[in-house]
């Protein structure tokens, strides 16, 4: 394995022999071979180790060992703890999120600070299949099926050449001491489902599994690269800036042999889901002024010119929310949070915050006014009623009824915001994994 690690830096050109490297050691088997093979490489290296202060006693107990390690290796050591709970909660975002942006931020501020050329991270090629694998099920385009980079920036990863049982190999020959994280074994995530269930079961069907994704992986990846250069070419030539709005030509555009694909690819960045995009290649057919938000931007179909801005404005069209987003401002205020359900999770009596199952949703939500004919079937009832005879019922004023947005999973009513979810996305016995949705009120002094 180590001419093969060797080979692969050589080959992938990941760094020179000159250059410093800030190794990410958690302590694991993975970090801790890669520790190893860059000791025995005779490369300039340190350690730079996160206490995430996720499982108490056995957090602190990996920081002294990775400490000791790089004592031991006589390699300059790093470490920070984190109050990553407190930081999710902070910016909304999921623990494992939170844990990913502290890590990154400070691996980056370490290695600038000391005069590191790269940060290497201990990803092996099981890691990419896994990866692949969770992609594939969520839905991804060409971009998640390549999967990891073995370089990007100042990142890279000189173990994604080797499988898992190569790793393992290597520590049981060379005696290397690693720590054993205790969740690794949890079928409760789905990575792990994925490595303890999943891959297994392929195997099975194929004991070359494993070899044959793996160079498919290396297909795609080729296939990703010839994708963004076509991409970027035709964006130079239909896409362009004036006065912070980004212009798309739309003679130009329904010229194009497989329209969706680019369109949807020039308006990735401004968030727009995949779900909206038939509905904007129509608009290019009719009169001009018909419009299209994301959470984050408006587009207009102008007279030559599909217009977006940032979305400043309440539209009376849908709004798509996606799977990562954490927060709504416009229309209405919402803050979305994913939650693993525990014992000790307690639901909130407030009607402004909706628990849902995440597992029973489909992305894009849709935050829509609502329209006569909608139905729903309320929290506690077996059966549907419409919406107009819920307001009836509730005594909805008016105004109350104007304002009222309706939250939508593949075109099923998910919540009238901030009044009743609907019964089917209840949190169940079964339930292992909660949107919790709140929305908030805007207050007035």
């Amino acid at each position: 394995m180590f001419e093969e690690f060797l080979h692969n830096i050589h080959n992938q050109r990941l760094f020179q022999q000159s250059d410093k490297i800030l190794l990410a050691i958690s302590g694991g088997i993975d970090s801790m071979v890669m520790a190893h093979l860059f000791s025995e490489a005779g490369f300039h290296f340190g350690f730079v180790h996160c206490n995430f202060q996720l499982r108490g006693l056995e957090s602190d107990q990996d920081e002294k060992f990775v400490k000791k390690s790089a004592n031991t290796l006589k390699s300059p050591f790093f470490s920070k703890n984190f109050d990553t709970e407190a930081y999710a909660k902070k910016k909304k975002i999921s623990v494992q999120m939170a844990a990913r942006e502290l890590r990154y931020g400070w691996f980056e501020k370490i290695r600038n600070e000391n005069k590191y050329d790269y940060i290497a991270l201990a990803h092996n090629k099981d890691d990419l299949i896994e990866t692949l694998l969770i992609n594939l099920i969520r839905g991804t385009g060409i971009r998640g099926l390549s999967g990891m980079k073995v370089k990007q920036g100042k990142i890279i990863r000189p173990l994604l050449f080797a499988s898992r049982s190569m790793i393992n190999e290597y520590q049981k020959i060379n005696k290397i001491k690693y720590r054993e994280d205790s969740s690794n074994e949890s079928v409760k995530y789905a990575r792990n489902r994925i490595r303890h269930q999943v891959i297994p079961e392929l195997e099975k069907l194929n004991p070359a599994f494993k070899t044959n994704i793996s160079q498919t992986i290396l297909h795609l990846e080729d296939v990703r690269k010839i994708f963004a250069e076509v991409i970027d070419k035709k964006r130079s030539e239909l896409v362009r800036i004036k006065e912070g709005k980004t212009l798309i030509d739309i003679d130009k555009l329904k010229k194009l042999d497989h329209i969706g694909t680019y369109l949807y690819e020039f308006l990735r960045p401004f968030r727009f889901p995949h779900q909206i995009i038939p509905d904007i290649i129509a608009s290019l057919s009719t009169t001009p002024g018909k419009q299209f938000f994301s959470i984050t931007h408006r587009l207009i179909r102008d007279r030559a010119h599909l217009i977006i801005t940032l979305n400043t404005e309440i539209p009376e069209s849908n709004i798509y929310i996606d799977k990562d987003s954490t927060e709504v401002k416009h229309p209405i205020h919402l803050v979305l949070k994913k939650i693993k359900i525990t014992p000790e999770y307690k639901f909130s009596e407030s009607k402004l915050i909706a628990s849902l199952d995440l597992d029973l949703l489909k992305f894009p939500l849709i935050l829509r006014r609502w329209k006569s004919g909608d139905q729903f079937q309320p929290l506690g009832m077996k059966n549907k009623k419409k919406v107009s005879d819920f307001f009836i019922n509730n005594k909805f004023s008016i105004p109350e009824k104007e304002s009222a947005w309706i939250l939508e999973s593949d075109s099923r009513i998910v919540w009238i915001v901030g009044y009743r979810i609907d019964d089917r996305f209840k949190i169940t016995l079964n339930t292992r994994n909660i949107l919790q949705i709140e929305h908030v009120k805007t207050t007035t002094t």
